[in-house]
């Protein structure tokens, strides 16, 4: 009971997050099963389970799921490949088992290898490609769906293109109820307006929301070629009653168990949606202003569980998915509570309310991710990182870029590779120090030498000309790999005949054992 109060205490602020995360989930979770070709319900049915189901069960207080974009191609090609969405569903059961085996043989560590500037950068370029992505339905171009990230998209054009064509082809009522959206957004974000108590409970989207309706709906007649119908508005499906919905799903293949693609395909969606959802996790704990660290092996086990739901119930895989958990962290939420609540918002919308849904103007709704999208992508990250120096900077910005011209885990994988080689460089460096002054040399060992270090020394010991002096200073040095330990002992051994004086000081505790005791070696 006492713990129930708890979750219940910050309801305030749970309360409003919930609707935000609500509002830019729905045309997300439509968006990216339109991307993957399959029913627009079943990108409803992820966003339901991942948000109730998931966010029971995970650790983090902050993070919300529901379908990915960054799984849309795989998910089409899977459709294709197995000729039934029948048999993909049941491709999506497997994997969530899959995943919840990760999670129990503590697979999740693998999302705390993920450098900060990768995860930073991650965070930006999301941020971008909102702003991007939603240009063209802010100006009432909507031929590609909402939930589309990758940068080249499923109408055969490219993110920059795509402005192009959208500015060629801009709807005023469009562009005029997503600027007033913007301007109403603006509003509620100065701080007079926000130390309002009514603020607390009347969110800007939802304003933003109600004033796209009634615009969309009164100022143009519904036979004027400019009101925005069709594709330009929400599209949910109606159902008469829950027994109408309940029949609707469509149920896993089971006959097909034995299928060698499904199980390829299961594998490749538990790897890359584990990924995306450990990589979303550390991303949220990282904007969590309580800087809160929540657990990633229960949060495989969480979403594996939410998989296995959806597939059986024929919705699209879910992960932790960074866009709706920025929304929820920058409306203010404070537990799950926030995020369960969403996903109730979702499954009470499609039952009882949604021809008042279908009337919300795409534009309206594009106005409220860009917004989130600048949230993301400050101008004030890219300066801290800049400050923070190159071996920093160059993975963020490497990451930024990878994403925005490639996908989402594609851009991921890039920006660990040169997260990593920023690591190698950096620990290279400060591994070895040599400095010089006129036939003197000084060769200052760091606190751990490894093996990716004898190159550069190797070719360091064979500039030393003749007639030199050479201090090896392994004080500070708890490993040396015995390559380096061997590169320098032939050093010492070769010294005699080139007559160089070599030098060791060193701590006896620690370095005794390091090199050998040849010709002119002194120990201090």
């Amino acid at each position: 009971m006492r713990r129930v109060q708890t979750l219940f205490s910050n309801f305030s602020h749970d309360l409003p997050s919930a609707i935000v995360v609500f509002l830019v989930a729905l045309p997300l979770c439509l968006g990216v099963a339109v991307a993957s070709d399959a029913d627009p319900f079943a990108g409803i049915t992820a966003g339901i389970i991942g948000g109730i189901l998931v966010g029971m069960l995970s650790g983090s207080q902050l993070s919300v799921s529901g379908p990915a974009a960054g799984l849309a191609a795989i998910v089409a090609s899977a459709i294709s490949t197995l000729g039934s969405y029948e048999v993909f569903i049941l491709a999506v059961v497997i994997a969530g088992i899959l995943q919840m085996i990760f999670g129990f043989f503590k697979a999740g560590i693998i999302g705390r290898y993920i450098p900060n500037a990768v995860i930073k950068g991650m965070l930006a370029a999301i941020g971008i490609l909102l702003i991007l992505k939603q240009l063209p339905h802010f100006v009432g171009y909507d031929k590609d769906p909402e939930g589309e990230e990758a940068f080249f998209q499923v109408d055969g054009e490219n993110t920059f293109s795509e402005i192009v064509i959208a500015l060629n082809s801009i709807s005023p009522l469009a562009i005029l109820i997503a600027i007033t959206s913007a301007i109403i957004l603006l509003f509620f974000e100065w701080k007079k307006i926000k130390k309002l108590t009514i603020v607390k409970y009347l969110p800007g989207p939802l304003v933003v929301v109600v004033v796209g309706i009634v615009m969309n709906e009164f100022i143009l007649p519904d036979e004027h070629l400019l009101s925005l119908r069709d594709e330009h508005v929400v599209q949910l499906p109606v159902f008469s009653g829950l027994g109408e919905l309940w029949q609707s799903l469509p149920s896993p293949n089971w006959s097909e168990i034995f299928n060698y693609d499904i199980w390829i395909i299961a594998v490749t969606i538990a790897i890359v949606a584990s990924l995306e959802s450990l990589l979303s996790l550390e991303a949220c704990d990282k904007l969590d202003p309580e800087k809160r660290i929540s657990p990633t092996n229960r949060e495989l086990v969480a979403q594996g569980a939410g998989n296995v739901v959806s597939g059986l119930l024929g919705g699209l895989p879910v992960t932790s998915v960074i866009v709706r958990s920025s929304a929820n962290i920058s409306s203010g939420a404070k537990t799950k509570v926030s995020t369960i609540f969403h996903g109730c918002l979702l499954l009470v919308s499609i039952l009882f309310i949604p021809n008042i849904l279908n009337l919300i103007p795409k534009a309206a709704l594009a106005a409220i991710l860009i917004f989130t999208g600048y949230k993301l992508a400050k101008l004030s990250l890219f300066k801290e990182y800049y400050k923070k120096g190159w071996d920093q900077f160059l993975p963020f910005v490497i990451t930024i870029v990878a994403i925005l011209f490639t996908d989402l885990l594609i851009g991921i994988i890039i920006g660990i590779l040169a997260g990593l080689f920023s690591v190698l460089k950096s620990n290279f460096k400060s591994a070895l120090s040599i400095t010089k002054d006129e036939s003197r040399y000084l060769i200052r060992f760091g606190r751990e030498v490894s093996f990716l270090n004898k190159p550069y020394l190797m070719d360091q010991l064979e500039k030393i000309p003749e007639n030199s002096s050479v201090l090896l200073d392994a004080q500070k040095s708890d490993f040396i790999d015995r390559d380096v330990i061997e590169i320098v002992n032939d050093f010492i051994a070769g010294s005699k005949s080139r007559d160089i004086k070599v030098y060791v000081k060193r701590d006896s505790s620690q370095a005794k054992d390091y090199f050998e005791d040849p010709y002119r070696l002194e120990t201090h």
